[in-house]
């Protein structure tokens, strides 16, 4: 490894028919950048080789633990056995880094991941700069990042560059069913509207702070700990839930965030982490001073890690929780629920101890009538031109969605994914119409619901 230490509706009209980037020349490489790199995520993005990419990748940091994490990371995989890459990390550490990435210029993507009180200024200041973004979510924490970063959608419009944030949840093969099935009338029927009582959509995460990444025990910064860099639950990992529910329950469909979304209500409530548990993820000896304002009687730290939302969107009425614990239980890991409601059936992903803490996909009829099995076994094979080899396992309450292990790719295996996609917008200019202005609107719904918890209109 090579080492050198020292508003919407004005948004839409800019993007819609936009030529992606061009800066690329035909067969020319993209030439990465990562700036400050305080999250396993940005490694991630550089788990395999993408043919696309030049192997030598720009790393902008100030000195520390979390630059010499990501480092680490990138080694491992240079040098492990199976499919090694063949990364060569050129590193500058000065104090000045981030004025000093722009001024040298040695790449065309500025990939972020990490402190995300920074991130926002990040993203708008490398738009400023001509640089074409890859961001980790979440890309705003709050309601004056939102607005931040609704202005460097407007002037990477201008300059025809693309910024983008990484959604790997996409990628996971029982999310992107659930959307088949959903989009199947005979199947699903129409999507319910629902109430705020009883949602036509809910989504809920569990995620854990003490967690095995690339085979080893992850190490998080001690600022992961505070809501104030790293965002509250919903604002972070619900980021997901929120895009999932935009892509899954409205494909294609250009949403206008202050037309289309309304709020019902919104909490918040804290996780509690133990100063021996705090030690072990961080590797460190006690609190350190910017957090000592959220530690109880000297040992327990008190972390607002969980929200959620109950909004409706077009209508519809969805509610999304984002909760955090210490670690998972034993044979279990991160892990993710959620239901469609349709007239016809309702669609449940469901990853508990019945599932073997893995996702599972079940269709579950409302009031079937007598040709619905056979109208069923028909669509699938729609579905199974796209997907070969899934398949249906009859069920008490409807049926199990079968999937073959080729498609179980594991959510690191995601970020190459994102990264290929991304490359493909970035070259073919053939980005959606409606990605830029529904990143907007999602954000806007994090960000809102965060300012409606804390507003106490629960």
């Amino acid at each position: 490894m090579k080492n050198i230490v020292g508003s919407c509706a004005v948004i839409c009209s800019v993007l819609f028919g936009f030529s992606a980037n061009a800066q690329l020349k035909e067969n020319e490489k993209v030439k990465l950048i990562t700036l400050d790199p305080g999250h396993f995520h940005a490694a991630l993005v550089q788990k395999t080789d993408l043919p696309d990419i030049a192997s030598d990748v720009y790393v902008y940091a100030p000195k520390g633990p979390d630059v010499k994490s990501h480092l680490d990371k990138i080694d491992a995989y240079n040098l492990r056995k199976d499919n090694p890459t063949h990364w060569a990390e050129i590193v500058y550490t000065g104090n000045d880094f981030f004025d000093k990435m722009i001024a040298e210029k040695k790449g065309n993507v500025v990939v972020m991941a990490g402190n995300n009180q920074k991130k926002t200024e990040y993203i708008k200041r490398s738009i400023d700069a001509g640089f074409n973004v890859l961001g980790d979510k979440p890309m705003a924490i709050d309601a004056e990042h939102f607005e931040m970063l609704k202005s460097a959608f407007v002037e990477a419009a201008k300059r025809k560059l693309v910024l983008y944030d990484i959604m790997t949840e996409r990628y996971e093969i029982t999310n992107a069913l659930q959307r088949e099935f959903a989009m199947i009338p005979e199947i699903f029927g129409q999507l319910k509207k629902g109430t705020p009582q009883q949602p036509a959509v809910e989504m809920e995460s569990i995620h854990y702070f003490y967690k095995y990444v690339s085979g080893n025990v992850l190490s998080r910064p001690d600022w992961f700990f505070d809501t104030k860099q790293q965002g509250e639950g919903l604002q972070d990992v619900g980021v997901h839930l929120v895009d999932l529910t935009q892509w899954e329950c409205f494909p294609d469909k250009t949403i206008s965030y202050k037309r289309d979304i309304k709020f019902n209500s919104a909490k918040r409530w804290p996780s509690y982490i133990t100063l021996k548990q705090f030690n072990t993820i961080t590797q460190s000896n006690g609190f350190p001073d910017f957090l000592k304002k959220y530690v109880e009687k000297d040992t327990l730290l008190k972390v607002y890690a969980n929200g959620s939302v109950n909004y409706s969107l077009f209508g519809t009425n969805i509610k999304l929780t984002a909760k955090w614990a210490y670690a998972a239980p034993q044979g279990s890991g991160d892990s993710q629920n959620s239901v469609l409601h349709g007239t016809k059936a309702d669609l449940y992903v469901r990853q508990g101890e019945a599932e073997k803490y893995v996702p599972v996909l079940y269709i579950e009829p409302v009031n079937p009538g007598p040709d619905y099995e056979k109208d069923l076994m028909e669509k699938l094979e729609d579905v199974q031109d796209k997907y070969p080899g899934v398949t249906l396992k009859k069920e008490p309450k409807g049926w199990e969605v079968i999937i073959p292990d080729k498609y179980k790719d594991g959510h690191e295996a995601h970020f190459g994914r994102v990264t290929e996609k991304y490359l493909d917008y970035l070259r073919e200019g053939d980005i959606p119409e409606w990605e830029v202005p529904n990143m907007i609107a999602k954000y806007y719904t994090t960000t809102t619901a965060l300012a409606l918890a804390k507003g106490g209109k629960n």
